[in-house]
Parts: structure tokens; sequence; C-alpha cells
């Protein structure tokens, strides 16, 4: 059950700095000492704009990531950075970002650098004054499941297809979760996105099973979530958006909560969240739509908490936006938080919740 009633949180990316965009392109010209400063002060301004937002739960924001998964190739062995994608002008769409040929046994001996990552946030916050002398938010770390990791490998010999590149991730990935418990980490989102694209497709019980396997090291030891999207490369989708094709299978996941996207789908298949809390979950529900610049104000977010409740009880719910921010600018994304907090205020106040 959540430990608050209607709390509010976000996914785990958040927009870079501009200056960190203008520096991402010119790594090679900072040494070490320099870098670290870099990402420390990236992650200090993402860790304002969330509590200045007012949000009960906070990530980093993926400052020191390339998108939300792209870095971790970085930390695998066995792969070749990177071949060229397929299509590099036009519109933007998810074929235009490269895959990484396979070429030996797939291993990360220094892990994924999620645990570096959690580290740096609980420093920086533990040493942040919270606004109005607020308690410390819960911190989340996020980290992407291995069948989602599989989707920018090409397979080989040795692995022939997803299946084969995503059973080699899957040690990976659960020594990286059983790191982040040893940690101290109090809530671990794994993003499986690329489980709900392909849903449609492929049988969503065999998704359940690896996806237990991964996070087996984790169960019970912290509070466990899967966010569970269509796709935000530039605003664009990348399957059918939708959830049908995943339950009742989906049901058996060993989470504590399940995340959707609802805002950018007006709230389709919203009745799916009685399911889920009927089945002993909870359910962060997104309610502001990353891939629009329409920022919702107070009343509308106050609106939609208001329809979730017609669905699932206060103390099931959470509520963030559909995705991560990172594909959203700072200016935008700093209004859609801070309007979402308050919307999400207006209505504990109505039902009288602390």
């Amino acid at each position: 059950m959540q430990p608050i009633p209607l709390r509010t949180t976000v996914i785990g990316s958040y927009p870079f700095p501009s200056w960190l965009e203008m520096a991402s392109g010119q790594l090679d010209k900072f040494g070490p000492a320099d870098l670290s400063e870099i990402q420390d002060d990236a992650a200090v301004c993402a860790i304002h704009d969330q509590l200045a937002a007012g949000l009960e739960v906070i990530t980093d924001g993926e400052q020191t990531r390339l998108d939300f998964n792209l870095s971790f190739y970085g930390y695998i062995e066995g792969i070749h950075l990177e071949s060229a994608p397929p299509r590099r002008w036009g519109p933007p769409a998810h074929d235009q970002r490269g895959k990484h040929p396979v070429i030996s046994d797939l291993l990360a001996p220094r892990g994924l650098g999620v645990v570096d990552e959690f580290r740096r946030l609980r420093r920086l916050v533990t040493a942040q004054a919270q606004p109005g002398g607020a308690p410390h938010p819960i911190l989340k770390a996020s980290v992407p499941g291995p069948y989602t990791l599989s989707g920018r490998l090409l397979p080989n010999a040795q692995y022939p297809d997803r299946w084969a590149l995503t059973e080699a991730l899957l040690p990976i990935v659960r020594q990286e979760l059983a790191d982040l418990v040893d940690a101290g980490c109090q809530e671990i989102t794994v993003d499986e996105p690329s489980m709900s694209c392909y849903g449609y497709k492929e049988d969503p019980t065999r998704f359940v099973e690896i996806f237990n396997r991964t996070v087996e090291p984790a169960i019970g030891r912290t509070r466990l979530s899967t966010h569970l999207c269509f796709g935000n490369y530039k605003a664009r989708a990348v399957a059918p958006r939708q959830y049908a094709p995943l339950y009742p299978a989906f049901h058996n996941l060993a989470v504590d909560e399940v995340h959707l996207e609802m805002a950018s789908r007006e709230f389709s298949e919203i009745e799916i969240i009685r399911d889920i809390t009927e089945q002993g979950k909870d359910v962060c529900v997104g309610i502001i739509d990353v891939k629009s610049y329409f920022i919702e104000q107070p009343d509308d977010v106050a609106a939609r908490v208001r329809r979730c409740l017609a669905f699932a009880p206060a103390e099931k719910l959470s509520f963030a936006p559909d995705c991560g921010l990172s594909q959203t600018a700072r200016w935008a994304s700093r209004q859609k938080l801070a309007h979402m907090v308050t919307g999400v205020k207006q209505v504990r106040a109505e039902l009288g919740l602390a």
C-alpha cells in the first residue's frame, strides 16, 4: 500500500540544463574533476526543481545518462559502440537511434552505474535544505529491464535473437538491483516499456516470467515498481497504445506498484486501475502529458485525480507524468510538475487527507 495516499512522484528522467546539453557534445574538453562537478551540478538542478514542485518521491533526473537507457551500453562489455542508424534526417522517429553490434560475451563487471547515481542523489539531497523545512523526500532509482535493454543490440551467432540477448542481460540487471538494495535504495523502478510496446504480438506470460526472475533479489527488500508505456522518443510512440493485451498475465508481475501512461491517451482503459488494485497492487497513474506543451492547470489535474478515484481508493494511488521528462523542455517541466502537485494536494484537502 502507498506510504502516502495520492502521493506525487516522477518516472525517472528530467530535462538537462541547457549548459549540459552543450557540454555533452564536448566531453573530451573536460578533465575527470570537471566531469564530476558537471554531474553534481546537473543533478542539483534536477533535484531543486523536483523539491520546489513539492514532490514526495524524487530521482536524480538521470542527469548522467544519455536518454533513459542509452548510456548503460557504455558499461557493457562485448558490444561495439555503435552502428549508424538507418536514417539520420527527416521527421524524428525511433529508427534514428543506432544499435550496437554484439561481438562477444555480454558482461558488466563494473555494474551499470545506477548505484553511483543513487549515492550521488542521496548525498546531494542530504546536503540541501528542504523548502519550508519540509521532510526529506523518498529517493527512487530507475533501472531498465533486460528486455528493454536488449532492444538496442544486434543479435549474432552467439545470441541469435532478442530473447537470447535478454537472457544474457538478465543477470547483469539482477546484480544491479541487488547492489542498489544493499546501498539502501528505498524504491526502485524497473523500466520495461518494450514489454508494453510489444505485448500485442508476444506472449505476455513470457514477459512476466523474465521480469520476475530479474527482480527476485529485490523482492521484499525495497519498494518495487515498473513503468509500462509506449515509447517517447521525440514525443513519438512506437506501438499500439493498449494495455489490454498484457492483462490478465501482468497481474502476476512481482511488483508493489505499476505505472501506467494515461494522460496522452485521454485516459483510455482507465478502468484497468480498478483491476490492478483489486489484485493487491498499487497504481501510479500518468496524469501529465509529457508529449504535449499544453501546461495542465491545477484544476485540470484535480479533475483527473477525481476521475481515478472513481476506480481505485486513495491509499492505492500515486501520480506522475506519463513518462520521463527528458524529452520535454525544462521550463515546461517545471510548470507541469508544480501544477501536478498543487492539483493533487487540492484533492487531498477535499478528502481530509494530510
